[in-house]
């Protein structure tokens, strides 16, 4: 049997976003029990042939890519999607069968948890509903369009998203290093979107809920000071012709 993911039980980098309760209910997961990789609990359970029948001759990977279909432009975050096991989903998880090797899906899962991308499609969305039809209007690289030749990584830039996307997917405990690797991804792909400074600046000011919790819980909007640090760092290494270094080489192999 299958656990059936909805969608509540998802976000960022999270496939243990929520879990059920034996009553019924639902609750966060914790810190704790994502660190040791603990399984959310469905509500439902489904049969594994009965997804391997859906699957048979378009899909024999071990995972799938997907989002959230209800959401709201007026929301925390609207686009919200995440790399998944191979499990049953319900039909407020659509998923997008991406014909290439996990390794390339790395860029897209960042692409598509960035605030730049996020911010065009609230613009398109008039609704609650993330369907195919406005996913589908949402630009991202392809895996051959990650490429910043004025920036120096020390290695190609999907093998650099690949290394902080396959940690943030094995879940990063601490708050502070998570925070600092997804600014880092944000800022990266900004560059990629090719977003001058002062845009950038505009696209997360408008994100008033994020704004809002970082300066409950920090005293500061946290979230785009680490993201514009990065992207300033990044400016500074394509303007100065040097390698870009990571605040936190010793985790993350830069």
């Amino acid at each position: 049997m299958l656990p059936l993911y909805e969608a509540k039980m998802i976000h960022h980098y999270d496939t243990r976003w929520a879990t059920y309760e034996p009553d019924g209910s639902t609750r966060l997961m914790t810190a704790e029990e994502k660190s040791q990789h603990a399984s959310p609990m469905p509500r439902y359970w489904v049969h594994e042939s009965e997804v391997d029948n859906k699957l048979d001759g378009r899909w024999d990977k071990s995972w799938f890519l997907g989002w959230r279909d209800i959401c709201r432009a007026t929301d925390e975050r609207t686009v919200i999607g995440t790399l998944l096991p191979r499990v049953a989903v319900g039909n407020k998880i659509p998923l997008a069968l991406a014909d290439r090797p996990l390794s390339d899906v790395a860029g897209l899962q960042a692409a598509l948890s960035s605030f730049c991308l996020d911010f065009v499609a609230r613009q398109k969305l008039g609704g609650t509903t993330m369907n195919y039809f406005i996913f589908m209007q949402l630009a991202v690289p392809s895996p051959d369009g990650l490429r910043l030749p004025n920036l120096k990584l020390g290695r190609s830039v999907g093998a650099w998203i690949g290394t902080r996307v396959d940690l943030l997917n094995a879940w990063v405990r601490d708050d502070v290093e998570r925070a600092m690797i997804r600014s880092e991804l944000d800022a990266l792909m900004l560059h990629v979107y090719g977003i001058g400074r002062e845009d950038a600046e505009h696209i997360l000011e408008s994100f008033p809920i994020v704004r809002a919790k970082d300066t409950k819980e920090f005293g500061e909007y946290r979230t785009k000071r680490l993201i514009l640090e990065r992207y300033d760092a990044m400016e500074a290494a394509i303007e100065g012709d040097e390698f870009y270094r990571s605040p936190f080489e010793s985790e993350v192999s830069a």
